[in-house]
């Protein structure tokens, strides 16, 4: 008799569920909730300080306000106005240019280099991926000096072919490095079912793993054109008035006064090249982090 009053107290795993899902709060759940807020906070303030500051006017710079106030549309007149010398929608155009054209190129040579390294066997594979990870660590500042001797020797200094290979050699390592990783996981069974009816190798890559590698595909092009779209340090040494990207654009802005340090202005620049490439990463954050991790965990 006491062993089934014993049984019958016992609660049912459903309810037990049920219970902790409806009694009180979890500190793990407040401590990982405050950590996200804390992250977000700190990594969102200063673009949220940047758009504040860009609808101040610019006797209210340095207002401490964490709102706007004094609202005006001036600072991005002026961003734009060429009677200061501020070129900044030709300087976005270059931007987009050389960002596109970095990013083709770029995912055109490193998904076949990639496919190398992860479905081929050869000798020194993996010290060819070593030295292109090495060349993804080469700090630029080294390669300031040799390349404007360089491009000083073929006339290249302004033109765009000196903004963007210095850019494909930055973003071809890190394209081949995500792409290597996420080819390696890939069902390889696939493509050799897709040879065993017919197709060619080339057919089997072009119709098989190509469609599959969309989403590594898709995460590699947005992280390198955001590589190129934010390099700074090349560019203002290898470019001029007319093909200089928004980075220098910024960088080179004047004010209504003489001597004056355009600060309002160059937050409403900075918000016009920064906040488009924020909302985009946020609408397609389940697509990066998807191509990212693709290839670091095995199914």
């Amino acid at each position: 008799m006491s062993t089934v009053t014993q049984t019958q107290s016992v609660p049912r795993t459903g309810e037990r569920s049920r219970a902790r899902r409806g009694g009180g709060f979890s500190w793990s759940q407040v401590r990982t909730y405050v950590g996200v807020a804390i992250i977000i906070i700190w990594g969102l303030a200063p673009a949220y300080w940047m758009v504040v500051t860009s609808f101040r006017p610019v006797g209210y710079t340095f207002e401490t306000t964490p709102w706007p106030t004094h609202f005006t549309w001036d600072n991005y007149r002026t961003a734009f106005s060429t009677d200061l010398g501020n070129h900044l929608g030709r300087a976005l155009v270059n931007s987009v240019i050389i960002g596109v054209v970095v990013t083709v190129v770029a995912l055109a040579a490193g998904v076949f280099c990639a496919y190398a390294l992860a479905r081929l066997e050869f000798r020194g594979k993996y010290v060819l991926l070593g030295m292109i990870l090495g060349a993804s660590m080469f700090p630029p500042v080294a390669l300031v000096s040799p390349l404007f001797q360089l491009f000083t020797n073929l006339h290249w200094i302004g033109q765009y072919q000196a903004l963007i290979i210095p850019d494909i050699s930055f973003a071809l390592p890190l394209s081949i490095y995500i792409l290597t990783a996420f080819f390696r996981e890939m069902p390889w069974d696939l493509e050799e079912s897709a040879r065993i009816d017919g197709c060619t190798q080339a057919q089997a890559f072009r119709k098989i793993i190509l469609p599959l590698a969309a989403p590594g595909l898709f995460t590699t092009a947005i992280l390198a054109f955001i590589a190129a779209w934010n390099e700074f340090l090349l560019a203002s040494q290898l470019a001029n008035d007319r093909t200089q990207p928004v980075t220098v654009a910024i960088a080179d802005f004047t004010g209504s006064q003489p001597h004056q340090e355009p600060y309002t202005a160059v937050m409403a620049a900075g918000t016009i090249i920064t906040v488009p490439l924020i909302i985009m990463v946020l609408l397609l954050q389940r697509k990066i982090v998807a191509g990212l991790t693709a290839g670091g965990v095995k199914g």
